[in-house]
C-alpha cells in the first residue's frame, strides 16, 4: 500500500501565500537553489511540495519550515502583538527554478 496523499486543489491553492523577497531569501536562493513562501500556519511539508508543483509546474527536491513568534511591539502605552509566521524553503531540483517576474504578466 503506497503512501500517497492525496490533497484538494482547493486546499493546494491557499496554502501559499506569498513569496518572500527578502536580502536573505535572495541569498538563499542564488546559493542553495531555494525559494522562500509565507505559508498558511497549519501547512504540511506535503501540502507545501504539492502546492508548488501545482501552481509553478516545477519538481520540488525537499522542504524545510520554519516557524517564527511575532514580535510584542508598542505604541505608546498600548502594547500589542504581530502575529505569528510560519516560513516555507523550497529547495528545487536542479535545472529548476521559479522567476517571479515572468509570472506577473
Amino acid at each position: 500500500m503506497s503512501a500517497v496523499i492525496k490533497h484538494t486543489e482547493e486546499r493546494l491553492m491557499k496554502v501559499l501565500l506569498a513569496p518572500v523577497i527578502s536580502e536573505k531569501a535572495t541569498f538563499v536562493a542564488e546559493k542553495n537553489e531555494q525559494v522562500v513562501f509565507l505559508v498558511t500556519q497549519d501547512a504540511t511539508k506535503l501540502e507545501i511540495k504539492a502546492a508548488v508543483e501545482l501552481l509553478f509546474k516545477v519538481q520540488v527536491e525537499s522542504v524545510q519550515v520554519a516557524n517564527r513568534a511575532g514580535k510584542v511591539k508598542r505604541s505608546g502605552r498600548f502594547t500589542g502583538r504581530r502575529n505569528n509566521t510560519r516560513r516555507a524553503f523550497v529547495c528545487l531540483k536542479p535545472g529548476q527554478e521559479i522567476n517571479f517576474t515572468e509570472e506577473a504578466k
